[in-house]
């Protein structure tokens, strides 16, 4: 999706807050009313969020789930710094402004059924939102693995579903993935019940490693999180020679590919080349950036 692609569906609306949910380590999950960016959003996809009046630069979030019909969407964001500390305090009734939706999208491919869907810390919510996408299709046999180094923004539980090659002991799951269908399993380096007791990377190891050669065909890699899981991820992709895909995060004024102050290198076709994170990603080929 290019830059002039997006002209007709980059919408600015006063996004009404519905609901704002506090969970430990300085995470919140936000519910927005943003019917506009709720029927066009696609997973990938984030928003420019006016934090608070008094700071006038917006932040991008990423998007976690959307719904069409309500005309809502979700962010799941880390209170970092001035901007997102500000947003924290939004109440339900406030309202903030809000451009999107803004970027590539992941771009799924019917002759890969078996993604493997990687999320870390603040890079959950794209897997979140692909996951809920990836639920409506028959034929498709995903697995999300997840991490984080403070508590989970939910409350893990039991798997309901066993995933062979995975260690029996790892069980903890998200429930909302285990609600739709989609099995899940958390990895940390903190020692919480039923996690893997590692990297996301070591934890899907161990299921690639587990499949047949007709089964590994079928994987593509989908990942979001900071930049040395991603690099990681793209490692593991190249290892085992599957497509991966990653979406980006970095920082960013105008959020529409006016400022190109997002941009990073690129390897192309016709050899390095810089593109900007906001229009030209935040999505990317996994080897063109690794």
């Amino acid at each position: 999706m290019s830059e002039a692609s997006q002209r007709g569906t980059l919408f600015v609306e006063d996004a009404e807050v519905l609901g704002q949910e506090a969970f430990p380590g300085d995470q919140y999950l936000m519910r927005l009313a943003s019917p506009e960016c709720a029927q066009r959003a696609r997973p990938g996809q984030f928003i420019h969020l006016t934090c608070d009046p008094a700071l006038p630069l917006r932040r991008p979030i990423s998007l976690m789930r959307v719904d069409p019909r309500a005309g809502w969407i979700e962010i799941l964001y880390k209170a970092v710094g001035e901007g997102t500390r500000l947003l924290a305090r939004r109440r339900p009734g406030d309202v903030v402004s809000s451009i999107g939706p803004i970027g590539k999208p992941f771009q799924l491919h019917a002759e890969r059924p078996r993604p493997l869907l990687i999320g870390g810390g603040v890079g959950m919510p794209p897997m979140i939102f692909l996951a809920d996408a990836l639920r409506r299709e028959a034929a498709c046999k995903p697995l999300v693995i997840l991490g984080s180094e403070v508590p989970f923004p939910f409350s893990a539980r039991p798997s309901q579903f066993l995933v062979p090659g995975l260690p029996a002991d790892v069980i903890a799951a998200m429930p909302l993935l285990d609600d739709w269908g989609i099995p899940s399993r958390l990895a940390s380096l903190q020692g919480y019940a039923g996690c893997f007791q590692g990297y996301v990377t070591d934890l899907a190891r161990a299921w690639l490693q587990a499949l047949d050669a007709s089964a590994l065909a079928e994987v593509e890699v989908f990942a979001c999180g900071p930049h040395p899981m991603l690099a990681a991820v793209a490692a593991l992709a190249k290892e085992f020679a599957l497509p991966c895909q990653v979406s980006l995060e970095e920082y960013m004024a105008c959020g529409v590919g006016g400022c190109a102050g997002c941009t990073v290198e690129v390897r192309t076709t016709t050899g390095p080349a810089m593109k900007r994170v906001c229009v030209d990603g935040p999505v990317f080929e996994a080897q063109a950036v690794f």
